[in-house]
């Protein structure tokens, strides 16, 4: 009997339309299934429960003591990502949503702490102190950012990734896009929140991006599409403005990779820092310059009357996918990233994201890990004797392939089809749209108890620093208001 509500529920929790759906309908296997008396087992190999459970206990005394200077002082000392190897991935391979209970305890108990503190109203800790312990302690916590991969048609993926995080409320504010994800990425963060459900409705959506042109503009541009096609489906799904516009508008913070077409220049990450004034969708544009598909392309950037000028005019730029598909490190030093959620659609990589999960890999991942290491020590090789020959910047780019990390603490990946991958550079219709959006949901379904866990405390630094922030402004408002009280009074009595 068992087994046969097994195998219907197994069912119905592909049928699913929706998380909420899915989410029953999971709980309920993991009841059946015996991961509730897992859960509620603190005990295990995997993670250290004694240094949680005391931590636990500890923050819950102080809070309900309403001891708020040793709880500041626990909390900086004591409050790290991972703490305890909490965010270790086979924790969560147990069940299909969540993980031990003394975990999602110490998770909210921590979260819970951080409100108290950002809220409450103690004489002996003042807004100043309450800003400062949120910053520093903050920046040691760190951030989770979603980064999506390049992978052409196959990056509209992509949208149903966002479309699950942004429904759960999870989803982070820095979002960093190569190639196909910079359009994403770039759709995403040029919009608000009330403003990002439009780019859920594949059929208001309009991504023609594909139009090949003729023999002779193939033979002048080296290139088998028009890029005037590419860039009028940037202007309709992308807002206008630059990387600054779109962050002081959203509060997003959006990223987008590049990579340099003439040797001696480094691939970038164009962000609201590192390129204030570059028209975002001009970077979109030279992310999806795919060497052979697209012509490579000049950045542009708003000068300081707001006229678009371009943007180091003697330089081209192509395919961000091609050495910096995420952009890791870069997004650690500039925006103290050290959670990565990613996105991969890339059609060289998901057939081996299986065996990135951790998990037994078995004799078949053995062969392909050794194959890998051993393709890359070989083009390392290749590389110090290939630059006096004509190949060397074809090893180069093939090592720069090889030579990048494409998963993340967190990844989702499409289970792609041959199909797919014949028609990655062919325009969609609404109804193919649709379909990306759902595979994108529902891979991004059973991953999201997991992202919620790993980023709630993360969360709640934004959100109370923000809180801070407008209560600081508010306090600012009234002190002047109360200032000018008087000279309005005397103003109106002569």
């Amino acid at each position: 009997m068992s087994k046969k509500l097994i195998s219907s529920r197994l069912k119905d929790l592909e049928n699913a339309q929706d998380y909420a759906a899915w989410r029953e309908i999971a709980l309920d296997l993991d009841s059946l299934e015996g991961g509730d008396a897992w859960k509620q087992d603190e005990m295990s190999d995997d993670y250290d429960y004694l240094l949680i459970r005391e931590r636990l206990a500890r923050m819950r005394e102080l809070r309900r003591a309403g001891n708020v200077r040793r709880l500041v002082h626990d909390l900086a000392e004591g409050l790290h990502g991972n703490l305890g190897n909490t965010a270790n991935p086979l924790l969560y391979l147990y069940c299909r949503v969540g993980t031990k209970k003394l975990i999602e305890e110490y998770v909210e108990e921590a979260a819970r702490c951080l409100d108290y503190i950002c809220v409450g109203d103690f004489p002996d800790f003042s807004a100043a102190e309450k800003v400062l312990f949120f910053k520093r302690t903050g920046t040691s916590f760190g951030r989770s950012a979603l980064l999506l991969s390049g992978g052409a048609t196959l990056g509209m993926f992509h949208l149903g990734v966002i479309k699950a995080l942004f429904e759960a409320g999870i989803l982070p504010r820095v979002i960093s896009g190569s190639s196909a994800g910079a359009i994403i990425a770039s759709m995403a963060c040029t919009r608000t929140d009330e403003e990002l459900p439009e780019i859920f409705d594949s059929d208001n959506l309009n991504l023609q991006a594909f139009q090949g042109v003729g023999l002779r503009q193939v033979i002048q541009s080296k290139s088998l599409m028009d890029p005037a096609q590419l860039q009028d489906c940037l202007t309709r799904n992308i807002h206008a403005g630059s990387f600054l516009e779109a962050f002081e508008r959203t509060r997003r913070i959006l990223g987008v990779t590049v990579s340099p077409a003439e040797p001696n220049q480094q691939p970038r990450l164009l962000n609201y820092l590192t390129a204030p004034n570059v028209v975002v969708r001009s970077a979109v544009l030279a992310s999806c310059a795919v060497p052979g598909v697209f012509p490579p392309v000049m950045l542009e950037a708003e000068d300081y009357s707001g006229e678009v000028v371009p943007y180091m005019r003697s330089k081209r730029w192509v395919d961000g996918s091609i050495a910096n598909d995420l952009p890791m490190l870069r997004l650690a030093r500039l925006h103290n990233v050290n959670h990565y959620i990613v996105s991969q659609t890339n059609p060289h990589v998901v057939p081996f994201m299986r065996e990135l999960e951790p998990r037994k890999k078995g004799l078949i991942g053995f062969a392909r890990e050794i194959a890998t290491v051993t393709g890359r020590d070989a083009l390392k090789v290749a590389r110090q004797y290939s630059h006096s020959i004509a190949g060397g910047r074809i090893v180069d780019a093939l090592n720069d392939i090889l030579q990048q990390r494409y998963s993340g603490d967190v990844s989702i990946f499409p289970q792609q089809s041959p199909v797919q991958l014949m028609r990655m550079f062919a325009n969609l219709s609404a109804a193919d749209l649709r379909r990306y959006i759902r595979e994108g949901e529902r891979a991004t379904w059973p991953k999201l108890e997991r992202i919620r866990m790993q980023s709630r405390i993360s969360r709640a630094f934004e959100d109370c620093l923000a809180w801070l922030k407008d209560a600081g402004l508010r306090r600012s408002v009234s002190g002047t208001a109360a200032e000018a009280a008087p000279a309005r009074r005397r103003a109106a009595a002569s």
